[in-house]
This record gives C-alpha cells, structure tokens and sequence, in this order.
C-alpha cells in the first residue's frame, strides 16, 4: 500500500528546495522515513532535518542512550518503521538485546547500567505521563548533565514527530527493511 501523499523525489521538487533534498542526503546518505513526506512543506522538511541531524547525531548522548530513547518512542508510538529503523542502530550501539526485546514485548527491562535505566525511566515516564517526577528526574541527573537532559528531552520530541508524520501518513518501510513490530501495522 503507497503512503497516503507520495513520497516525494528530488525532480519532485521545485529548483530553489532542491537543496534541501540534499542536505538530507548529505547528512544521512539517504532520504527515508518521514523525509519525503515532510518535502511537502520545504520550510518544514529543512527545519526539521536540521534538528534531526543534530538529535541523531551531534548530542553529547552515547549512541547507546540516544537509541535507546528512540525505541521507547517508537514503542510508545506503536510506529512499525521508526522501530524497525532503529532497532539495529541501537544494538549497533551497544544496548543489549534483552533490554530491546523487553521494550518491544512492552516489558520492564532489566538494566546492569544506572545511565540506561534513567534514560528509559525519563523517557517512559515523560511520555506516558506527560511528566517527569522529582525522582526520576534526580535519577536522569545523576547519570547526565543538564546539556544531556535538554538533549534527551529534545530528542524524545523529535521521535515522537517522526513516528507522527510516519503513522498519520501510513510510510511504507524501505524495500528490503523487515518489519520487527509483530503487533503493529505495517503499511
């Protein structure tokens, strides 16, 4: 099934946002999941692949940290393609498979690192409360600084954006990507 508005090619576009294309090219290799939808609205698209470079890959999170965030919103969000984009990227990482397959079966994980069940605790907890209590929030403190929790929080935002645009407009995952969500719709 094609993705409710076309995913959108560089000819596509008009000549003066071609060079958005581009930069998401540059910065990623490759333009996937909510890219081409966002090309629809070229000021967005730019804006928001700015943010998206810097929360991938320019925050002082550990890689481990940072993917980690990502699936709890891609769990949270019950959003097929974020998820199975990300899953190799956090055991890639350095996060443990158990700790992936926990979050994926919607269990607690187990963790043996204080930094990783912080950033899941803040993260689960933000989102599904909408809040993050005083403990929590001593916890994420304990294992971050202050530059790292504007981060996380930043990040968690932004995935939660990704999985937004990625579900309301039903993206397909790339050619070749298996989907690793069994319980969660694969457009």
């Amino acid at each position: 099934m094609p993705a409710r508005i076309p995913q959108l090619d560089r000819s596509d576009l008009h000549e003066n946002d071609r060079s958005i294309y581009d930069a998401v090219i540059d910065s990623r290799g490759s333009i996937g999941g909510p890219f081409r939808i966002w090309l629809h609205s070229p000021k967005f698209a730019d804006r928001a692949q700015q943010l998206g470079r810097f929360v991938r890959y320019d925050t002082s999170l550990p890689a481990r940290l940072s993917e980690l965030a990502i699936l709890v919103c891609a769990r949270f969000m019950d959003c097929q393609v974020e998820w199975s984009l990300h899953e190799q990227a956090a055991l890639d990482g350095g996060l443990a498979s158990g700790i992936v397959d926990s979050i994926r079966y919607r269990r607690v994980p187990e963790f043996e690192s204080g930094d990783e069940r912080a950033v899941y605790d803040f993260a689960n907890e933000l989102l599904t409360s909408r809040f993050v209590d005083d403990a929590t929030f001593a916890s994420a403190r304990n294992h971050m600084t202050d530059a790292q929790l504007v981060e996380l929080t930043g990040l968690i935002g932004y995935y939660c954006t990704v999985a937004m645009t990625l579900n309301a407009f039903q993206a397909p995952l790339p050619e070749g990507t298996p989907a690793t969500l069994a319980d969660c719709p694969t457009f």
